[in-house]
C-alpha cells in the first residue's frame, strides 16, 4: 500500500503540541483536537511529510534527530505514519499557528488521550507510543 500521510506527536517539554481543527463541515473532524501532520506531497518520505506539515502548521523546524519513534498504520487510502518527537520546553515560544486550524495549545498527553473532542485514532496511536510498543522505524 502506498504511503499517504503522516502525523507527529510533538512533545514540547512534557506537554503535547495540539491544534484545534477549523470548524468547517467540509473537513474530517471539524473543531476537534488534532496533531500536526497531513497528506504526502510528491515523493517525500513519511518523516519528511510529518516534519514539513509541522513546519507549515506550527512554524517549527523539528530536526530529524528529535524524532524518537515511528509506526506505520494501514488505512483505506494508503499507509499512514505516526511519529513522536521531543523538543525542549523553551521551543514553545517559537510556535506560530499556520493558516490551518483555529488555535494551538500545549496539553498533557493523557488529557489529549481522554478528551471527548480529540481525533480518536490519534488518541489510540498516542497511547500506543506511550505504552512503550516498538516502532517500525522512520519510513525512509
Amino acid at each position: 500500500m502506498p504511503f499517504a500521510g503522516a502525523k507527529l506527536a510533538l512533545f514540547i517539554g512534557a506537554r503535547l503540541a495540539v491544534i484545534r481543527r477549523d470548524d468547517t463541515p467540509r473537513i474530517p473532524w471539524p473543531d476537534y483536537l488534532d496533531l500536526p501532520g497531513g497528506g504526502r506531497e510528491g515523493c517525500e518520505t513519511p518523516l519528511a511529510c510529518a516534519l514539513r506539515e509541522t513546519r507549515e502548521e506550527l512554524g517549527l523546524e523539528v530536526p530529524e534527530r528529535a524524532v524518537s519513534w515511528g509506526k506505520r498504520f494501514q488505512e483505506g487510502d494508503g499507509d499512514k505514519w505516526f511519529f513522536a518527537a521531543h523538543l525542549p520546553e523553551e521551543t514553545a515560544s517559537r510556535i506560530v499557528l499556520g493558516d490551518e486550524g483555529q488555535s494551538w495549545q500545549l496539553m498533557a498527553p493523557q488529557i489529549f488521550i481522554a478528551h471527548a473532542k480529540a481525533v480518536p485514532h490519534f488518541q489510540t496511536r498516542l497511547a500506543l507510543y506511550l505504552s512503550g510498543v516498538s516502532g517500525d522505524g522512520f519510513g525512509a
